[in-house]
């Protein structure tokens, strides 16, 4: 299996916001896309509702919060190989350097933002980093085209209880996603997807399952080391050929580790 060859980069037209690198193609298609709805809620979560103007809504007792924006910034967005302890051996597939702009998307489905050519083998993960802008040299053209993004990696607009609020975080996340079953590429494999789903609803939600006024988790409020908990674990990864924002192997579980 060749190692870390940067292949072939395309982004996607529904992807808002995004933008990469193309190349010469190195294999079949694998793409990558973003979802926030599970196929089911867990028991005892808040309840959470789609309004016909695309906007999440978290209803928990006599609290309101709807979400109608929530922006990711990542980087090194990677598919790790079978045979690699992390992307660090130098046996992954970049999907995206970055950063780019991840639009997340409200309500049910998956939305596909990158695609990648890769060589056929077994990949077992995806590894990426939620990145605060201005952190580094490399920002300054995303910062020029996301001015409204510039020193967070997370934002969030809604309102709570009828009063508006944007959520921004700082926090820097390094997140490996187990893919279960892994995913085998073959050279007759034609088209592939794997959907990461990360569980908004969950995001501003405290040990009691009482819904947290996101204003309160901004850099510096009350909450703010709750909510980053919340987002540190709230994704997870797996086979979605066919964009549903439901696992294809449902008998499977993946999981992440933060760093």
């Amino acid at each position: 299996m060749r190692t870390r060859t940067l292949a072939a980069l395309a982004v996607v037209a529904a992807a808002a916001g995004c933008s990469g690198i193309t190349g010469p193609a190195a294999g079949p298609s694998a793409s990558l896309s973003f979802s926030t709805r599970p196929a089911t809620s867990p028991l005892g979560a808040p309840r959470l509702a789609l309004y016909a103007n695309g906007a999440d809504t978290v209803i928990q007792g006599t609290d309101t919060l709807i979400v109608t924006r929530a922006q990711l910034v990542l980087r090194k967005v990677e598919l790790k190989t079978q045979d690699s302890v992390s992307c660090s051996t130098e046996h992954c597939e970049e999907f995206e350097a970055g950063p780019i702009a991840i639009d997340l998307p409200l309500g049910a489905g998956a939305q596909q933002q990158v695609a990648v050519n890769v060589p056929p083998g077994t990949y077992n993960g995806v590894e990426f980093k939620i990145h605060r802008v201005g952190s580094d040299s490399a920002d300054s053209t995303f910062i020029a085209a996301h001015p409204d993004l510039s020193g967070v990696s997370i934002k969030v607009d809604g309102t709570f209880n009828g009063t508006a609020f944007t959520f921004t975080s700082q926090a820097e996340i390094e997140q490996e996603l187990a893919i279960t079953p892994p995913l085998v590429v073959s050279d007759t494999t034609t088209a592939t997807n794997l959907t990461i789903q990360i569980s908004l609803a969950g995001w501003f939600v405290n040990q009691t399952g009482g819904v947290i006024d996101p204003s309160t988790a901004n850099p510096g409020g009350a909450n703010e080391s709750i909510v980053t908990a919340n987002i540190e674990r709230s994704a997870h990864v797996f086979e979605d050929d066919n964009h549903d924002g439901v696992e294809d192997h449902p008998d499977s579980t993946s999981a992440g580790t933060t760093h």
